[in-house]
């Protein structure tokens, strides 16, 4: 059988390679925090020490990580996965990364006959869970029809976008649009709560319009619950926006409601509010209308 290799086992990775575990396949899995994975190595999964030793030992090596820099050194470490890499294996990034960094991963990976792809994944920590993700991939086609077994047990969308980097443009694409809607949902709660609208009425009602959207469904009622447990981290998406600002720069493209809504998420992270999850968005806008939650 395939021998699978992982690394990165956060909130969506873990749940992701669980999803590939209970399928039945091989799998060695790395973490920096050995501890992080031990869930993974109880239901048999191989810890290995180094991406490098992932590398040795694994067919095709799927990786999600935290940010751009851990990918790199992932990837071009001095124990990282090219390495130790082979001809002939797929090394698949499903990190929310830069488009100019998943290019430069399959530039490298071509000189060493290693084919890559960028598969970042849309969905949240539910997405993971259920393997309702939507995954947004860049790469050659043949590559990515070689990873179709793996993804169909990972999301419920899996598109190819074009060539190496356009999936994690697709997946700017996708934060902008999600920046946009966050911030939209949390001002309707706002303002339907200074105007003594029942919350949950509310999104029942407006869900069903219109403005119906994934937001809503999943992360309107932990607002409203006041759960600001991270389904994805505001350290995690302040990355993401601040990668798509910088493409915006590089085409002298201005998205004002991107970098408002960044400014906003800054504010939280450096209120040391990074760890929580997108949702409290909701925190920034009751503190500029000094406001607290009236439920």
């Amino acid at each position: 059988m395939v021998k699978l290799g992982w690394i990165g086992t956060g909130v969506m990775g873990k749940a992701m390679c669980l999803r590939l575990l209970e399928k039945g396949y091989n799998i060695n899995v790395y973490n920096r925090t050995k501890s992080k994975a031990q869930d993974l190595i109880d239901k048999g999964a191989i810890y290995c020490n180094s991406p490098a030793e992932i590398a040795e030992n694994s067919d095709i090596v799927f990786t999600i990580v935290g940010f751009v820099k851990d990918v790199e050194e992932v990837y071009f470490g001095d124990k990282g996965l090219f390495s130790a890499g082979k001809k002939g294996q797929i090394f698949c990034d499903m990190t929310t990364t830069s488009p100019t960094l998943s290019k430069k991963i399959f530039e490298k990976g071509q000189a060493l006959s290693i084919e890559t792809l960028d598969a970042p994944v849309s969905g949240g920590d539910v997405g993971a869970k259920n393997g309702t993700l939507s995954i947004m991939v860049g790469g050659k086609q043949e590559t990515f029809d070689k990873m179709v077994e793996y993804f169909k047990i990972l999301g419920k969308s899996y598109i190819l976008e074009g060539p190496a980097g356009a999936g994690s443009h697709t997946k700017m694409a996708n934060q902008i649009t999600i920046a946009g809607t966050m911030g939209g949902v949390c001002e309707a709660l706002l303002y339907g709560e200074k105007n003594g609208l029942d919350a949950t009425t509310l999104v029942n009602t407006i869900k069903g319009g219109a403005a119906g959207c994934w937001t809503l469904d999943n992360l309107a009622p932990r607002i409203i619950a006041n759960n600001y447990d991270p389904g994805f981290y505001i350290d995690h998406f302040v990355k993401d926006m601040k990668i798509a600002l910088d493409e915006c720069n590089k085409l002298n493209l201005n998205l004002p409601t991107l970098k408002l809504v960044e400014t906003l998420y800054e504010k939280l992270q450096k209120s040391g509010n990074g760890k929580l999850g997108t949702q409290a968005l909701i925190l920034a806008l009751r503190e500029m209308n000094n406001t607290k939650n009236e439920e």
